[in-house]
């Protein structure tokens, strides 16, 4: 029974993870004819939240037990945090210069900056996930409990302080987070610390757990292709309309800007190109000066490549626009999934 565990194993770790993504596409299309497009996304965000609590937190758990966390990975967790808020700080002056450009009224502009600030956080618990199996997870590890803080927590507050800034109330406090998300980043970083003290203090690592270490690592191990594949199932054969895409990358500029499709150009414009691009460039030059590892950047770029997280959608009542949103989501998911895929590859083939 081990040895067949053993087997399966290799088979749903590192480039073998990929076409899952594929997969849940291709199912969801063939489950469509059948089922509700809502009823199957209905069960996909129920799937999400199984894997983000019940899966992601163990995967986290078994890379960080195996590891010696030491100096290196705390300098690497403060560049992560670092490229973190200069990704936010990138969306925070792009809506500052794009409002001047849109020519929005008091009320948009506010509505604006918010969007294109939340929307600057990038799915990396789902599709960035497919880098835990990656040459470098332990990096893309803690990138993930990084992100997972600013997602679940320092963004929302922030909008709930720009929120009551803005009703000038002071009393309002927007919870706009179910309370199991509020959670999530510190549930997350709670397996991710335990792993860290158990392995430091004793020297342990899963091998040392026999049996039930192999039943833990393939435990563990399905997450990637069951996260890929919930990425895959996520994008639906109805947003593929060439309409739309003419309307992403149009260059008419008669379009009234208070439509949402400016807002949707500017927010792909900064998520797929104008982020990866500086991000990139800027430690490009770092790795060729020999400043930081193969890992570190291949990490850290893959994760400005990541598409728009569809967690975003619950940070709606702090004033964020919906369709933009959605939107912004589907088109960065399109369009950045295959990227990433070629990365991985790419840096694995070149940069391992």
């Amino acid at each position: 029974m081990m040895e067949a565990l053993r087997t399966v194993i290799n088979y749903i770790t590192g480039l073998y993870t990929l076409p899952w993504i594929l997969i849940g596409f291709l199912v969801t299309i063939l489950l469509s004819k059948f089922i509700k497009e809502q009823k199957i996304d209905i069960a996909m965000k129920k799937i999400g939240l199984i894997l983000l609590y019940f899966f992601i937190p163990v995967l986290l758990f078994r890379i960080f037990l195996n590891t010696d966390f030491g100096l290196n990975e705390i300098k690497f967790a403060i560049v992560a945090s670092i490229v973190i808020i200069i990704m936010y700080l990138l969306a925070y002056f792009f809506s500052i210069y794009k409002i001047k450009k849109l020519n929005l009224n008091d009320t948009l502009k506010q509505d604006f900056k918010k969007t294109v600030l939340t929307n600057q956080g990038r799915s990396a618990a789902f599709i960035g996930g497919a880098l835990l199996a990656s040459p470098w997870q332990v990096e893309a590890a803690i990138f993930i409990a990084l992100v997972g803080v600013a997602l679940f927590a320092i963004i929302p507050w922030i909008l709930s302080y720009m929120h009551r800034k803005e009703t000038k109330k002071s009393i309002e406090n927007i919870h706009a987070l179910p309370w199991y998300l509020r959670l999530y980043p510190w549930y997350l970083i709670l397996f991710a610390i335990i792993a860290i003290v158990l392995h430091n203090i004793t020297g342990v690592k899963m091998a040392d757990f026999g049996d039930i270490g192999v039943v833990i690592t393939f435990y563990s191990a399905i997450t990637i292709p069951a996260a890929l594949y919930y990425v895959g199932a996520g994008i639906h054969p109805s947003d593929l309309k060439i309409s739309e895409i003419k309307k992403l990358f149009s260059l008419n500029h008669n379009i009234k800007s208070n439509e949402h499709w400016p807002w949707i150009r500017n927010i792909f414009l900064l998520t797929v190109i104008i982020t990866p691009l500086f991000i990139s460039a800027f430690f490009g030059i770092l790795f060729i000066l020999g400043l930081i590892s193969s890992a570190w950047l291949a990490v850290i770029i893959i994760n400005t490549f990541l598409p728009i997280t569809s967690t975003n959608m619950l940070l709606v009542p702090y004033g964020i626009n919906k369709k933009v949103t959605a939107l912004s989501v589907t088109w960065t998911t399109i369009i950045c999934v295959p990227v990433v895929v070629l990365l991985i590859t790419l840096f694995e083939i070149f940069l391992p």
